[in-house]
């Protein structure tokens, strides 16, 4: 349980730091603020046109007495929002971290020299390569979150389980999948690709949870994922660095006057011939 309190340490130190870096924080509210009125606009017309669309699916319907119509037309509407609200908050990320790709990769790579004391991983990848890395991954990754969006609005029915375990299911899947896009951009600057990204998260499942759940809720909010992109960012590079055990200063800038370079020293000590392999794993070859 240790480690769903450290995910979110980490949101809550990515936030810190790019609440003390204005100049990164205001770059990264750019690509949010453009990705949500898009956003407003799809959830807006989906909101106008979701009765008229379940009343078209459900034709076997029509001839059902009051109350029966009107109370199982509208849960069903409610729930048909509900998915689009899931897939928007998912998708948010993916698209937002697409349309300001150079914006956060410079902000996750200076959270890496600020972390390293300078130095910051690179693909080598020229930016079309990555733009097109990004947009496939993110793709895949929208396809798999679309299946568990129709599995759990197919389960939402079952009396009981559906209206209490299956939207937090559902929350902890949609903080997971955030989770994955946020830490994609530290890591593809790694050169790691989609499969060894998804079993590295899996490996500390709880730390990925507590990071990306309350993120996920937070994001429900509107303006408030807008606001939250550059921090979690920044946090999300916190915690790669933390999974694939890179040295660093354990709160690093300003948060290690209470002592976190002591911390630091230890874990890097400890861990023996650890602190190199982190090292050599951040050095790959480019890929063809």
């Amino acid at each position: 349980m240790r480690d769903l309190g450290a995910g979110f340490g980490y949101l809550v130190k990515g936030q810190r730091w790019a609440a003390g870096h204005g100049r990164s924080l205001g770059t990264g509210l750019l690509p949010g603020l453009i990705t949500l009125v898009m956003y407003v606009g799809a959830l807006a017309g989906l909101a106008y046109g979701a009765d008229d669309f379940v009343g078209w699916a459900t034709p076997f319907a029509d001839g059902w007495s009051s109350p029966w119509l009107g109370l199982f037309r509208g849960c069903l509407t409610a729930l048909v929002f509900a998915l689009g609200l899931f897939l928007a908050v998912i998708s948010f990320t993916a698209v937002t971290l697409l349309v300001g790709q150079p914006f956060y990769e410079k902000l996750s790579g200076d959270v890496d020299r600020a972390e390293s004391g300078g130095e910051a991983p690179e693909s080598g990848l020229p930016l079309w390569r990555e733009l097109w890395i990004s947009a496939r991954d993110s793709l895949r990754i929208l396809v798999r979150v679309a299946f568990y969006g129709i599995l759990l609005f197919g389960l939402g029915f079952v009396p009981v389980i559906g209206q209490s375990v299956i939207p937090a299911i559902g929350f902890c899947v949609t903080g997971f999948f955030l989770a994955e896009e946020l830490t994609a951009v530290a890591l593809q600057r790694r050169g790691m690709e989609l499969r060894p990204r998804l079993a590295l998260l899996r490996s500390r499942r709880l730390l990925v949870l507590g990071f990306g759940v309350p993120l996920a809720l937070a994001f429900v909010i509107p303006l408030v994922a807008v606001f939250l992109m550059p921090g979690a960012v920044a946090g999300a590079t916190l915690m790669v660095r933390d999974l694939l055990g890179e040295s660093a200063d354990s709160d690093s800038g300003s948060d290690s006057g209470d002592g976190g370079d002591g911390d630091g020293d230890g874990e890097a000590n400890g861990s023996g011939g650890g602190g190199g392999a982190g090292q050599a794993s951040v050095r790959v070859p480019e890929r063809p």
